[in-house]
């Protein structure tokens, strides 16, 4: 009998004991997953802090077409490098399609365009800021052919002597339209248009030209200047344009970014860009 007590005795004993050490270890076990879970959750907090500060504000500038390699090729990486906080995106096409798109809520910060028409009609329709819109550059209207054409055209008038003639699309493309507005002046508008291809912006003017699908062109000086596959014969006589071909700039009313924005049409007013511009052919306002 007493062997018998002894042993339930004992038995108790161990079993206390075996609850002890497991409650112990459960208690070890949540205080264990409890500590990682808030190493956890302040790395994540540490990740995001830093991501928060290393991240980068994005704009979209809309460009003309004619400025494309010269704020791909040196205005947008010189400007990043300026300001490592912002990262800049470039959309190109003639500039009533870029007027269009904004007017139907692309979101661009930042516009450019070849010609008044466009930023005017923006900024009254309250989606540039007035205040922001500055005059930045001009261009020179040019005729071309491609660099081993046999036309002899020495003047802006011999246009018509080419049978197949590439120009802008009036209704959308800047150049188009000081195309029109010097050939109607020098009278030459029904015959050439009789003879034209309309292209969608000046760069596909330019090539129709280089690949010689067209005899002849009329394109910026700036894009001439950018290929050696074709030559530039004369200029648009000054007294056949009311105005030279003016570049405007200005910021978007709808920006979501207008402190960058602002950076960014500021450098391009800065020396070193119309320096930049100025390699590329423009010519300061």
């Amino acid at each position: 009998m007493k062997r018998k007590i002894v042993s339930l005795l004992l038995v108790s004993a161990m079993t206390a004991v075996l609850a002890a050490g497991c409650g112990s270890s459960e208690e070890n076990t949540d205080a264990s997953d409890s500590s990682q879970s808030e190493t956890e959750a302040d790395t994540q907090e540490e990740g995001q802090e830093e991501s928060g500060e290393d991240e980068k504000t994005e704009i979209l500038v809309a460009a003309a077409a004619s400025l494309e390699y010269a704020y791909e090729d040196e205005l947008i990486p010189m400007f990043e490098e300026q300001n490592p906080d912002i990262t800049v995106s470039g959309t190109y096409d003639s500039s009533g399609k870029l007027q269009t798109q904004i007017e139907e809520g692309m979101e661009a910060d930042v516009f450019m365009s070849a010609a008044t028409k466009q930023m005017d009609a923006l900024t009254e329709e309250g989606m540039i800021e007035e205040d922001s819109v500055t005059d930045l550059l001009e261009n020179k209207i040019v005729l071309i052919t491609s660099a081993d054409s046999q036309l002899e055209l020495s003047s802006f008038e011999d246009i018509t002597k080419a049978d197949t003639i590439a120009i802008g699309d009036p209704a959308s493309v800047p150049v188009g339209q000081y195309s029109e507005e010097a050939l109607t002046n020098l009278g030459l508008w029904d015959q050439v248009l009789a003879k034209a291809s309309l292209g969608t912006n000046v760069a596909e003017v330019l090539n129709w030209v280089a690949e010689g699908s067209a005899q002849a062109g009329i394109v910026y000086a700036t894009d001439a200047a950018t290929t050696d596959k074709v030559k530039v014969v004369a200029e648009a006589p000054e007294d056949s344009l009311a105005e030279p071909a003016i570049y405007p700039v200005g910021i978007v009313s709808a920006s979501e970014n207008k402190e960058a924005a602002e950076k960014f049409v500021e450098f391009l007013k800065s020396d070193e860009a119309i320096q930049i511009f100025e390699d590329y052919g423009f010519i300061k306002r």
